[in-house]
Order: C-alpha cells, then sequence, then structure tokens
C-alpha cells in the first residue's frame, strides 16, 4: 500500500517552493478534522482529485518497491558486469534499504511538517535522479552510493505518499480500502518486480531496470499537479536523533553483512557492532530528553503502535528474505536465465494480489488480530515449506512450497496498516507511517544481511545449510510477534 490544485502549483513543471500556508505556532494545536487554510473549492477533497492523490501515491509506492525486487534478479548479471563479490551484492540491497529505514523516520516528521504533497514532490524527482545515476554507474562503488540516494529519496515519498491517502479519505472504511489498494500496489511490485528485473536484464540489460523509473517518475510529477497542496502541521526535525539512528542502523548492518565475509570476531565487524550499540543508546537518550522527539516515546508506549512495528518487521524480513534467497536460489544453484527466474515469480504475484483484496474485507468480518496473527502463522509455514528445497526438487513442487509465503504478508499488512492509521491522530499520521516503514524496511534490510552471509559457502558456492539456519531464524521471529499480537492486540 485529495482536492483541487491550489493557484500557486497549477503552472509548476516539477519540483520546488509551493506558496503554502505558514506552519501553526508552538503553542497552536491542529484538531483532527481541522480545515486547510485556503478557499473551500481548493481544499475540499473531491472524488475525481481524491482519485489523482490516490493514483500518485500508489505509482510512487510501486515504483519505490518495485527496485528492491526487480534489483534482486538482476544481482547476477551485476556481479558479472561489475565485477563484484557477494558482499558487494549485499550492500547494493542493503544501501537501499537502510537509508530508506533510517531516514524514514525524520520523513514522515518531513512530511507534516512541510505538507504531504510538497514532500512527496521532492521525494520523487530526487529518486528519479537516483535512478539515473544508478543506470549509469561505472562500478560497484558508485553503484552502491547512488542506491543510497534512491533509499534516502524513497524514505521521503513513502510517509508522505500514505498521509496523501490520509489527507484525501476522511471516512475511516473508504480509508481502510484506499489503504488495502496502496498496500496491493506495493505486494504487487514486490512480487511481479522479479519478473521485470528478469525480462529487463536478459533483454537489455540490468542497467535498464533502473531506467524504468524515469518514465514511472515523470508520471507521478504529472499527476501531482492535480493534487492540492497539503496542510503543514507542528514536528520537529530532530537531527541528532536522526544522525545516531543512521549510525546505529548502519553498524549493524555492517557488523551483519560482513560478519559472514570476514568473521564474527574480526575488528571491522567488532567494532561496527561497537558503533551499533553505542549509536542505539545514544539515540534513545536524545528522544527521551528532546522536546519533540522524531519517535515520540508516549507512541511507542501504545501497544497498538509498539506491536504492528513488531510484525512489520518480522513480515518484511520474511519476504526481503524470501525474494532475496530465492533469486539466487533460482540462478545460482539451478543455473535459470533471469528471466526464468523472474517468471517463478508470477503466481506469487497473482496469489499475493488476490490476498491483499480479501484482507481488508476479512478483517471487517473476523477482526483485525485474527488476520494479523493468521498471516504470520502462515508465513511461518513458508519459512518451513521452504527447508527441503534443493538443487533438484521439482518446479511444480517449488512453486506449491512457496504459496504460503505469498498469502502470509498479504494477510497481515493491509490489518496492521489500516490498524496503525486509525489509532494515531491524524496530525501524527506522517511519524506513524514513518515509523510503520522505518521498520520494516529494517526487518528487510537485516534478513539480506542475515541470509547473504549464510548463503555464501566455501569458495562463493550458494549454501544449502546455511539457507536453512536463516529460514528457521525467519520463522522463529514470525512466532514470536504472532504471539505478542495475540496476546497484546485488542480483538476488535
Amino acid at each position: 500500500m485529495p482536492a483541487t490544485p491550489p493557484l500557486a502549483s497549477s503552472t509548476a513543471s516539477g519540483p520546488g517552493p509551493e506558496a503554502e500556508p505558514p506552519a501553526p505556532g508552538p503553542g497552536h494545536r491542529t484538531p483532527d478534522r481541522a480545515r486547510p487554510v485556503g478557499p473551500p473549492s481548493e481544499t475540499v477533497p473531491s472524488p475525481r482529485r481524491g482519485g489523482a492523490a490516490l493514483v500518485a501515491s500508489l505509482l510512487g509506492f510501486t515504483v519505490i518497491t518495485i527496485d528492491v525486487s526487480a534489483v534482486n534478479i538482476a544481482l547476477p548479471s551485476i556481479q558479472n558486469s561489475l565485477d563484484s563479490g557477494m558482499s558487494g551484492l549485499q550492500w547494493v540491497v542493503d544501501a537501499y534499504t537502510l537509508m530508506f529505514a533510517a531516514l524514514m523516520l525524520s520523513a514522515g516528521a518531513l512530511a507534516d511538517r512541510t505538507g504531504a504533497r510538497r514532500a512527496y514532490t521532492w521525494g520523487i524527482f530526487l529518486f528519479t535522479l537516483a535512478s539515473l545515476a544508478c543506470a549509469l554507474a561505472p562500478g560497484i562503488g558508485v553503484l552502491i552510493a547512488s542506491r543510497v540516494a534512491q533509499g534516502a529519496a524513497a524514505a521521503i515519498v513513502m510517509p508522505a505518499s500514505l498521509a496523501l491517502i490520509r489527507q484525501a479519505y476522511e471516512d475511516a472504511r473508504a480509508r481502510a480500502r484506499a489503504i488495502a489498494l496502496w498496500t496491493v500496489g506495493g505486494s504487487v511490485a514486490m512480487a511481479a518486480g522479479p519478473v521485470l528485473g528478469g525480462l529487463l536484464t536478459d533483454t537489455a540489460g540490468w542497467r535498464a531496470v533502473f531506467l524504468l523509473n524515469l518514465p514511472v517518475g515523470a508520471a507521478v510529477l504529472g499527476l501531482l499537479l492535480r493534487v492540492p497542496r497539503s496542510p503543514r502541521r507542528p514536528a520537529a526535525l530532530d537531527l541528532a536523533g536522526q544522525l545516531t539512528a543512521v549510525a546505529a542502523l548502519a553498524g549493524l548492518a555492517f557488523a551483519v553483512i560482513e560478519g559472514g565475509h570476514l568473521g564474527w570476531t574480526s575488528g571491522p565487524v567488532l567494532g561496527a557492532a561497537a558503533l551499533a550499540l553505542v549509536s542505539g543508546c545514544a539515540f534513545r537518550a536524545v528522544e527521551a530528553r528532546h522536546p519533540r522527539p522524531m519517535v515520540p516515546p508516549a507512541l511507542l508506549r501504545d501497544r497498538r503502535v509498539a506491536v504492528p512495528l513488531a510484525v512489520g518487521f518480522a513480515v518484511n524480513a520474511a519476504f526481503y528474505g524470501g525474494i532475496f534467497l530465492l533469486g539466487l536460489y533460482y540462478q545460482q544453484l539451478r543455473g535459470m536465465s533471469a528471466v526464468a527466474a523472474g517468471l517463478m515469480f508470477v503466481p506469487m504475484s497473482a496469489v499475493v494480489t488476490a490476498t491483499n483484496l480479501v484482507s481488508p474485507r476479512l478483517a471487517e468480518r473476523v477482526g483485525r488480530r485474527r488476520v494479523i496473527v493468521t498471516g504470520q502463522l502462515v508465513f511461518t509455514g513458508a519459512m518451513l515449506a521452504m527447508l527441503p528445497l534443493g538443487a533438484h526438487t521439482p518446479l511444480w513442487l517449488v512453486l506449491v512450497l512457496l504459496l504460503p509465503l505469498s498469502v502470509g504478508g498479504a494477510l497481515a499488512v493491509p490489518a496492521v496498516t489500516a490498524l496503525l492509521m486509525d489509532v494515531v491522530p491524524q496530525e501524527r499520521t506522517g511519524t506513524a507511517s514513518g515509523l510503520l516503514n522505518s521498520s520494516r524496511q529494517t526487518g528487510g534490510a537485516l534478513a539480506v544481511a542475515l541470509f547473504g552471509g549464510l548463503l555464501s559457502g566455501s569458495g562463493g558456492v550458494f549454501s544449502l545449510p546455511g539457507m536453512r539456519i536463516g529460514l528457521l531464524m525467519v520463522a522463529a521471529l514470525l512466532l514470536a510477534t504472532a504471539a505478542l499480537a495475540r496476546l497484546l492486540l485488542p480483538r476488535g
């Protein structure tokens, strides 16, 4: 997984300053349904304008998500083209997801502070430029640096896209269905990305995977001309908290990625682990003392917020880890082409789409908690079902064993997202969205780091025992968060 455009931006051709109303003063409190500044005809959402905002949000969310899964299929080609090892391939994936996760914390506040549309416009513009830089990268170092820029831009896009939907749909039921469509876009993109990645890699080369983002970015910028400016809301930008969060996540990822290659007791790995620990403690101290922290402690103390964050972490760890694992399994262990490997994800894409559409209605009927818990248990089954995979497992059986992987996350994510958007005040939707997606991306990044280290056997050969250890670890995590959801989330 809005209204009439303002006169100030009706002739705009791209991102830039907008004549938006000033932010409220320190003593001002914006009510949940406050009317934005401006004439009624420019601020009251209409179905047509709301549709433009939903399509723009959906396309942006889709393109930043599809980039992850499409790149996974292109990794062997990137390895051969740029002469990279497994560690380099892990960084190509995790440079994106780590910046995505870390900057998401401030990006949510940025969407609240500057207005969702303005933040979204800049995010899409920067993501498109970074995609061009990825496509032109002459070496693995430049590609990784460009992926960092892509991830930073995607972090701005994600919470702003969800905030645009919240702005467009005041009715809770209509909003839940719009969020479901938004989630469908992300889930389908994640599942269908390998197909596009395989086709583009085999027909035009891996650079075409990044060039695909250019026309989509241009289309989103065009749609945003029809979306009204968003109200600004008071939200502090916590620089010290952001820097310590980036340092903690970068140190943790380095320790997990390089630990599998350099050794867990090597100096750089121990140093990175120490950096992660110290930075994590500093982050907690900074947020506790800041008058307006980017991660409000009161928000995290609400179990209706904390549990969805844990569930999002576990679900993305399973899904990102599974996609990364399968892309290498098909091509490195079974010798399949990029196209053939991508086509193996087509059934998954269809099942994910169907399940995402069913999930919100099922949640309305039986309750969100039950749907969230069931989704995680199904996902646990998916991890266990993949344990018997080997070099000669019949392909039809591989497809059957992957069905639970398609269903689990598609059941849980719409219910988790809708629950979180309903329990936080409207002025905190950008912050809450940033928290959820930061947690999800962190789970995905660490899963890729874990699987990459375990999959690289002696001589760089794909390691089946390493794969099975990783699957068991993720299954245990899913079981733990399912228990938390069952015990701590309300029945309704």
